[in-house]
């Protein structure tokens, strides 16, 4: 399955562009709160330590990077989105941080070099890449030996009935977009991306097609959401 094409950056960027102002009030909506809990639980099973370095791709408004600054963790961040008004948004909301660095740039083009980061992580972003394949050898190339990946992203839901509810549920995302947001068409996009992605094993299998070891994954509420690792030997 391939669900990337040319038009695509254009077709994301719009979409967030348009979304940005309502991004982090629309992600607490959409989810009932719930993409705090799974956040945490990304963080859990990172478990960084003092002195990581660690590499946030499409950062959005640097939800991660907040959450493990608060703990007092002693990381540096380097937060990198690809929309503009996204990246403002996202350096002003966390511009008393002095730990997290900000970059505008696309995950298949990182401005880093190899083997630099402990870990890499992107949440609920790496759907909306123009390139998966590139993207991934990009991650394994900024990662130190010994490093980890980490995706937390929507996947797919392996309880029939509980399926059948998410799927009726995901049909009023747009509709309350149009309410907050003043827009449906964004949210329209997000409910399609969602159903066309790949499901939790051929995201694993494209993590070891892109030179990632140990690859697993766990899921979250059911495979609403999934957590994928991988690392770099």
């Amino acid at each position: 399955m391939n669900i990337y094409n040319q038009d695509k950056t254009k077709l994301v960027n719009s979409v967030f562009t348009k979304v940005h102002k309502n991004y982090d009030l629309m992600n607490d909506l959409m989810s009932l709160g719930v993409h705090r809990l799974w956040k945490r639980n990304l963080i859990n099973w990172m478990n960084p330590q003092p002195g990581d370095k660690i590499i946030d791709v499409a950062a959005g408004t640097g939800d991660l990077a907040k959450m493990i600054s608060q703990k007092k963790r002693e990381n540096t961040f380097f937060c990198v989105e690809p929309n503009k008004e996204m990246f403002m948004t996202g350096k002003e909301k966390l511009k008393y941080f002095d730990n997290i660095k900000w970059y505008l740039n696309s995950a298949e083009k990182l401005p880093f070099a190899e083997n630099t980061f402990d870990f890499y992580t992107i949440s609920y972003g790496i759907r909306n890449v123009t390139d998966i394949n590139q993207s991934l050898k990009e991650a394994h190339r900024v990662l130190k030996p010994g490093g980890r990946f980490f995706c937390l992203e929507f996947s797919k839901v392996e309880n029939e009935i509980l399926n059948l509810l998410y799927q009726k549920y995901s049909r009023l995302i747009p509709l309350i977009g149009k309410i907050v947001a003043g827009s449906e068409e964004p949210y329209e996009y997000l409910v399609t991306s969602i159903e066309k992605f790949y499901n939790q094993n051929e995201l694993l299998d494209l993590l070891k097609k892109n030179k990632f070891s140990n690859v697993e994954f766990r899921n979250l509420s059911n495979g609403v959401s999934a957590i994928h690792s991988g690392w770099k030997i």
